[in-house]
């Protein structure tokens, strides 16, 4: 019986042009034998026919769309379409390296206890150079549970890239999805990840970050003002939730 990696992607029409190269890194992995991955694309705001035939042909693309209700909610939809066991965050301007699903896989079946992974992220720069990611990457291994949170709860930064994500579907239907926030939905799924179960740092690279005018990143509300702080509150008040019902339970 082959199992399945569930790879989720929210997209909004001014991004579809990005999905070929996503579609093309797809293509090029190589999973673990007797694993197969699918690609739930989930159109914010926009139609399905708005992604390429070329893509949404492939038996193992499915493609969906919904109201605009921005990434966490689109990346939700996706997650519920799903039918893996992992899920595997990739978004629509980002590409993997040949490996990455592999090394997840892997991880995660050699660790059970392990509850999801992150590894090393490249930034795929506009000339096409690729530049290492600078938050500063911890050794690759465990990642005990609550180390990240205590990071970010004193700098407001992830340590490590949420973009890279691949996670136990059952922890992310005991968590709830993704968050409805405008931005930095991506970080709140990994904090609240965090203070739930243990996780483990890829050293390989396995993501290569798109830099490019239009992220989400690139809005001055991102790293200030009245939205921002909003943004850290709901991240904050969830993971401090859960991390009293973790300890609670134990």
């Amino acid at each position: 019986m082959t199992r399945t990696l569930s790879v989720v992607t929210p997209v909004h029409k001014a991004a579809v042009d990005f999905l070929p190269a996503a579609y093309a890194s797809l293509r090029a992995q190589e999973p673990p034998e007797g694993w197969a991955w699918e690609w739930l694309i989930q159109v914010d705001g926009g139609d399905e026919a708005d992604v390429p035939a070329s893509i949404s042909a492939d038996p193992r693309v499915k493609v969906g769309s919904g109201r605009h209700g921005g990434p966490g909610v689109a990346r939700t939809l996706a997650w519920g379409r799903s039918q893996g066991e992992l899920v595997k965050v990739l978004d629509a301007d980002d590409v993997l390296p040949k490996g990455a699903l592999a090394r997840d896989i892997e991880v995660l079946e050699r660790n059970p206890s392990v509850g999801w992974t992150v590894c090393r992220v490249l930034d795929l720069m506009p000339d096409g150079s690729l530049q290492h990611y600078t938050l500063g990457d911890p050794e690759p291994g465990l990642l005990v549970r609550g180390e990240l949170y205590a990071y970010w709860s004193s700098t407001h930064r992830p340590m490590v890239h949420p973009a890279s994500l691949c996670i136990r579907e059952s922890l992310i239907a005991e968590i709830g999805g993704w968050m409805a926030l405008p931005a930095s939905e991506d970080t709140a799924l990994l904090m609240a990840l965090d203070v739930m179960a243990d996780g483990w740092f890829i050293g390989e690279p396995g993501l290569h970050y798109r830099k490019h005018p239009g992220q989400t990143t690139a809005h001055p509300d991102h790293r200030g003002g009245a939205e921002w702080e909003a943004r850290m509150g709901a991240i904050r008040k969830r993971a401090d939730a859960l991390a009293l019902r973790r300890s609670l339970s134990e």
